[in-house]
């Protein structure tokens, strides 16, 4: 069986699409977010439930679309816990395993074009991210990266794989899709027959150019692509917006709803709520769910019974995406209605997740799992 691999010619990026047969369980890895749409076509023309979005790296010279495919489609976000991702849900370690349906993704951690890179293997296939490239590799310039480390990963773990293994990489600039690890072994002109005191020199002669987006794109990724946080907004300031009564913070909504002036409703999917924990006090009501991404036909409904006239609805979901949508429809109904600017994921004590800044683990707010 063959990934799907998909292309975004603005930054030669692949994306890889893996998926069980049985079940249609499938994982993303190095999803782009302006082809959000297009992987979420895919998604439905395969009749695929996504488990997974997966990074091999934060990336330089793309955003990642991880996040909003996880709030699109209900899937959990997994990157290596090297990386800073806090984000991602599942922060991975080498030999951590990924299962969808029936398949598993193993993790590899191959440092050297960033400190925390990871490649993973499934069955005879490897997906190498920037680490191994066809007839080349990543460099090692920003981001902690090192031609040692990179040296140790590509001859130590990509090459003690079987020399049949499919070498599906994160990028190509020439138009070539996939390699093998007994081709790259005799062949790559980065690495091949080299002593690693030959790779160290050729990575220090390459000199460059500055990825153009990696001021841009670095920090986005960090957050799985998607802005967590209500940096600029003060505690009890509401921040004006297009189509409903406005953002707050995650202190301000509990105020209000400990006051009794709002209600706090829910949007994510009941997997969510399963998977990643559950708000106290808060109505649960899906904005969407998957398959289809079609508006759950009972929002309308339920939303005007859970929300008392003269009752403001503050409305959350894991990042944003769907609580803004879910506000601009409760206006429509005629309710004052605001989107909540941190999102829900995870252990609220873990800093393996998300870290200790996100509004539903501020300290002393019992909007928190656990």
């Amino acid at each position: 069986m063959q990934p799907i691999q998909l292309f975004d010619p603005a930054s030669s990026t692949y994306t890889y699409v893996l998926f069980d047969e049985r079940t249609r369980d499938a994982l993303i890895i190095d999803p782009v977010d302006d082809q959000l749409e297009r992987d979420l076509s895919v998604l439905r023309q395969y009749g695929l439930k996504l488990q997974w979005t997966v990074e091999t790296h934060a990336h330089a010279d793309h955003i990642t679309s991880a996040g909003h495919l996880a709030e699109h489609a209900g899937a959990k976000t997994a990157a290596p816990q090297g990386c800073g991702i806090t984000t991602a849900a599942l922060q991975l370690a080498h030999g951590d395993v990924l299962r969808f349906g029936d398949q598993t993704l193993t993790a590899l951690h191959t440092p050297g074009h960033t400190s925390g890179s990871m490649s993973f293997t499934w069955n005879s296939h490897v997906f190498t991210g920037d680490t191994l490239l066809i007839g080349g590799c990543g460099r090692t310039d920003f981001q902690s990266g090192s031609a040692q480390a990179l040296y140790h990963s590509i001859t130590h773990v990509l090459f003690a794989l079987p020399d049949t293994t499919t070498v599906w990489p994160g990028h190509d600039y020439q138009g070539r899709t996939h390699s093998s690890i007994g081709i790259e072994k005799s062949s790559n002109a980065r690495i091949a027959g080299k002593s690693e005191a030959e790779f160290v020199a050729i990575m220090e002669a390459l000199n460059l150019p500055r990825p153009k987006r990696m001021d841009e794109a670095v920090p986005a990724n960090l957050t799985s692509g998607v802005r967590h946080d209500a940096d600029g907004v003060g505690s009890n300031a509401v921040k004006a917006a297009s189509g409903y009564a406005g953002d707050v913070s995650a202190a301000l909504a509990f105020a209000w709803w400990q006051s009794g002036d709002a209600v706090l409703v829910d949007v994510r999917t009941d997997a969510e709520r399963e998977w990643v924990g559950f708000v106290p006090g808060a109505v649960a009501l899906a904005w969407k769910q998957w398959p289809g991404m079609a508006m759950n036909p009972d929002f309308d409904a339920g939303l005007q019974a859970a929300v008392p006239a003269g009752k403001k609805a503050v409305l959350l979901c894991r990042s944003g995406v769907r609580s803004v949508a879910a506000a601009k429809r409760a206006t429509e109904l005629g309710l004052e209605a605001y989107n909540i600017l941190e999102g829900f994921e995870g252990d609220p004590d873990a800093q393996a997740h998300r870290g200790v800044k996100g509004g539903w683990r501020m300290r002393g707010l019992p909007w928190r799992q656990g």
